[in-house]
């Protein structure tokens, strides 16, 4: 019995024993709750830009800016893309393959990457094709169109995702074609979609980012990862493309808050920009245009070519760059611009090269143009008077219509200055006689603030031609001018001039003849309304070459500065600026190639740290 009681004892002692050795907290003590999963953290990178534009449609005139080439190149698909040296090179996640496959007709075939979708789940398809084709040849204020004028039939097969490029002649740059197709599904039957439906944004995407938000009050485009995306995903969940003046951009990148900027190269951003010092890299950045005075030839006083020419005579192309645009590139050409390789001026020695007042009064008083006692120009009872118009969002533009106002005034010729929208300026044969919003119209944010009007010239300035000294003036709209609001046409528009893409094309766009064809039977004007029989066959020479003759080149730029249908002045430059954050998360942000810029590749950006 005691060894029973004894064997107990030892089992409790052990079990006791037990116990203690495997409970070190209380037992009434809960376990630790697992610790949640890490939240997701939003990855984005923020360019600044000085101005949003006034639409966001590649194709138009109208529209041309930083952030439309950025959004078209990040958002628009494109058959082909250039590389980093310029050179295009077919686009795979939009087509595996195109090639001419017929000579007779000439005919060229793309057969579509069946992936390839917008991101409503609509298939980037023949359609797209032909919308873009269709508009390209029948709308005004296009870019490059003459290459699309040349086809006649666009053909579907294979459920839309093979399509046969049909055209009157052999068209060798027809790379060049079908970039930057639109969503023909949500465009093709909204009314006014060409210009209206795109003028907030842009509806879809066919690319690796898609647009969410164009807040204009807030000044900021929002770009965001296409989830629809079929190829490989942007690293990057946002893009921030936000408005800046030259201080703000400054401090958001001493912050960090702003990791890249891309503004048009100027006095002001340059001076923001210094005190940060190696802090930021600053490369410079042509623009894919060229600023030009569009001298109209289908009527009115510049219909005769001595008179264009005496406005050539009187215009100092110079003294406007170093006012409105001083980092500018000078341009003495129609065709190359001056970044491109290749380019070399061809302005003649004299006039309109630069300012040659005797030769401007010869040249009116050949017209049959006297002056009166004030020194004005009229023919017979009716004063010499021009209508100059620039796009009213397009600042710049605005201040060279002022500048070009001044010194046509001083030389003893009457001058009406408007500013109506761009997407009517460039489209329309009359605008409203609107002038511009303010007095003083400021170049954009980066450039230098010019004067813009000068005081009627005295008969001395007027009888020499110089330009008097230039002080405010509170009217744009001359004595005896339009009543703002009535229509009227503009005899010198100011406006971009699209560089780097098919020169002959290029060429036969922007001064070649509006041909009547079999589809299009009334071609919208070029801007200028110009067209030269004798110099038609060799733009359309140049147009289908594979490589344009060097001689024929000549022969046009020589032709172009005798008839002067328009005046070249600058090529805008931007600036590329970066953080070290900003360099490392874009692997070294550069210019890019001409036409789609430093946001090319944005895909493959990643988060910034720092």
């Amino acid at each position: 019995m005691r060894t029973e009681r004894s064997l107990l004892a030892v089992l409790v002692a052990a079990l006791l024993a037990f116990l203690a050795a495997c409970t070190d907290r209380p037992v009434d003590q809960p376990a630790p709750a697992p610790a949640p999963p890490p939240v997701p953290t939003s990855t984005q990178i923020v360019v600044g830009v000085d101005d949003l534009g006034s639409g966001f449609n590649p194709h138009l005139t109208a529209d041309r800016s930083a952030v439309t080439t950025a959004l078209s190149t990040l958002v628009l698909p494109s058959v082909f893309r250039p590389d980093a040296n310029g050179d295009l090179q077919l686009d795979r996640t939009i087509a595996t393959s195109a090639a001419v496959t017929s000579t007779s007709p000439f005919t060229v075939s793309y057969e579509l990457n069946v992936q390839a979708s917008w991101s409503s789940n609509s298939p980037i398809a023949a359609e797209d094709f032909v919308y873009l084709w269709e508009q390209m040849r029948s709308q005004p204020g296009t870019v490059d169109a003459a290459g699309y004028k040349l086809i006649t039939d666009v053909r579907s097969r294979a459920g839309g995702k093979a399509v046969d490029v049909v055209f009157s002649e052999a068209y060798p740059n027809w790379s060049h074609l079908f970039s930057d197709l639109l969503p023909a599904h949500i465009l093709k039957d909204a009314p006014g979609s060409w210009t209206g439906a795109l003028a907030g944004g842009l509806p879809v995407s066919g690319g690796p980012f898609r647009v969410v938000t164009v807040d204009r009050s807030r000044g900021e485009v929002v770009l965001a990862r296409n989830d629809l995306y079929w190829a490989t995903p942007s690293t990057l969940d946002r893009i921030v493309l936000r408005r800046l003046d030259p201080p703000t951009l400054a401090e958001g990148l001493r912050t960090g808050d702003v990791q890249v900027a891309i503004p048009a190269s100027g006095a002001k951003v340059r001076a923001a920009l210094a005190p940060l010092g190696a802090a930021v890299r600053t490369q410079q950045a042509p623009r894919p245009t060229v600023s030009e005075l569009r001298l109209r030839s289908d009527g009115g006083p510049l219909v005769d070519t001595r008179v264009r020419q005496a406005v050539g005579a009187i215009v100092d192309r110079e003294a406007i760059r170093t006012a409105v645009a001083p980092d500018s590139l000078a341009a003495d050409a129609f065709g190359l611009a001056p970044s491109q390789p290749g380019y070399a001026a061809t302005a003649p020695a004299g006039a309109p090269a630069r300012p040659d007042p005797a030769a401007a009064e010869q040249l009116l008083t050949e017209a049959g143009y006297t002056r009166d006692a004030d020194g004005r120009w009229s023919l017979g009872r009716t004063p010499l008077r021009l209508v100059i118009g620039a796009g009213a969002e397009r600042t710049t533009d605005v201040a060279v219509a002022q500048l070009v106002a001044q010194q046509l005034r001083a030389a003893g010729i009457t001058v009406d200055v408007v500013a109506p929208p761009s997407a009517d300026l460039f489209t329309a044969p009359t605008v409203p006689a609107t002038p511009p919003s303010t007095t003083t119209p400021a170049p954009s944010p980066g450039a230098s603030a010019a004067p813009t009007t000068t005081p009627a010239p005295t008969p001395a300035a007027a009888a020499t031609g110089t330009t008097a000294p230039t002080t405010a003036s509170s009217t744009t709209l001359s004595s005896g001018a339009p009543a703002p609001g009535a229509a009227v046409p503009v005899d010198v528009l100011v406006r971009p001039r699209a560089v780097g893409g098919d020169l002959g094309a290029q060429l036969a766009s922007d001064y070649g003849c509006a041909t009547p064809t079999a589809t299009v039977p009334n071609p919208p004007a070029t801007p200028a309304a110009f067209c030269s029989t004798a110099l038609q066959p060799v733009l359309d020479s140049l147009a289908n070459a594979a490589t344009p003759d060097p001689g024929q080149l000549a022969t046009t730029e020589r032709v172009l500065w005798a008839q002067l249908p328009a005046l070249p002045l600058f090529q805008p430059v931007g600036l590329v600026v970066s953080t070290t954050a900003g360099d490392a998360a874009t692997a070294g942000i550069g210019p890019g190639p001409l036409t789609t810029g430093p946001l090319t590749g944005a895909q493959r950006w990643t988060a910034p740290h720092g």
